[in-house]
This record gives C-alpha cells, sequence and structure tokens, in this order.
C-alpha cells in the first residue's frame, strides 16, 4: 500500500494511505503529479489545518477512500439535509469551533463528500428556528436597530411560513 506524508499547519506529521488521500482532489492531483516513489519522504505541508482537524479529516477520508465518487451537482435538484449516512452523524458530533474548522479544512483540501455531510449538519443546526434562535446558537450579535430589523422582516415576509 502506498503512502503520503502530510504536515499540519503547527507541524506534526501524518502518513495517510494514497487512496484516503484521493478523497481530496487536491491531494490526488498531488498524488498524480509526483507519481509513484518520487520524493517519498518529502513531507506536503497543509498550511491552514492543524493536526487535530487533519486528524479527522484523514479518519473521515479513510472511512470513505472506497466511495463512488459524488454525482455532479445538479441545480435544478431540491438540496436535501436529511440523508446524511448515519457514521458521519455520529463523526460529526462535534462541537461548533470543530464542525466549521473540518468546513473549512474540507473546502480548503476540495473533498466534497465532507464538505457536503459537514454543511448539511451546520444547516441541520439552523433548520426552523428564528433569526434570534440562530443568533443565540452561533453566539452572532445583532446589529439591526429595531426600524432595520422591522424593514428587513417586511422585505422578507414572502418567505416566512404562515
Amino acid at each position: 500500500m502506498a503512502y503520503i506524508k502530510l504536515q499540519s499547519s503547527d507541524g506534526k506529521m501524518f502518513e495517510v494511505d494514497v487512496e484516503a488521500a484521493k478523497t481530496s482532489v487536491t491531494l490526488g492531483r498531488m498524488v498524480e503529479d509526483l507519481g509513484p516513489g518520487k520524493d517519498d519522504d518529502e513531507p506536503v505541508p497543509l498550511f491552514n489545518v492543524n493536526a487535530a482537524i487533519l486528524a479527522k479529516v484523514i479518519k473521515w477520508a479513510q472511512k470513505h477512500k472506497d466511495d463512488p465518487p459524488p454525482p455532479d451537482d445538479d441545480e435544478n435538484k431540491e438540496k436535501r439535509t436529511d440523508d446524511i449516512d448515519p457514521w458521519d452523524q455520529e463523526f460529526l458530533k462535534v462541537d461548533q469551533g470543530t464542525l466549521f474548522e473540518l468546513i473549512r479544512a474540507a473546502n480548503y483540501l476540495h473533498i466534497e463528500g465532507l464538505l457536503d455531510v459537514a454543511c448539511k449538519t451546520a444547516a441541520n443546526m439552523i433548520k426552523g428556528k428564528t433569526p434570534e434562535e440562530i443568533r443565540k446558537t452561533f453566539n452572532i450579535k445583532n446589529d439591526f436597530t429595531p426600524e432595520e430589523e422591522e424593514q428587513v422582516r417586511k422585505e422578507n415576509e414572502w418567505c416566512e411560513e404562515k
């Protein structure tokens, strides 16, 4: 089995199965460009991913390395958030900070499957909540004046569920 070495932003080294690394479009292209046996000891630096998050990304990639490639995104297809695999649901039961770091890492490394399930998890955190509940969930300060807030509500009342 072939391996690639990755180095997190905080200097920790990881040896990863090439097939797992290929869940990342970015790392997959790198592996293809380098070819087997070239610079095996030279790690790939990942400046935007710390060791704790990279370890979780690698765990996800190991689990999903044999999955078929995700289907092409159809803009007209309805997006669902209730189709998350049970293993992924359990894997993503993390604090908000970790969830958002996983989203950033998946985006940076271009790991569509992880980005998709992590974003669906974040979407599920706000589904059905009022703006006030969302602000509380994500610790967002309301910087609207009461007049501005009323104006936004009027402009968007068409999308409110009745």
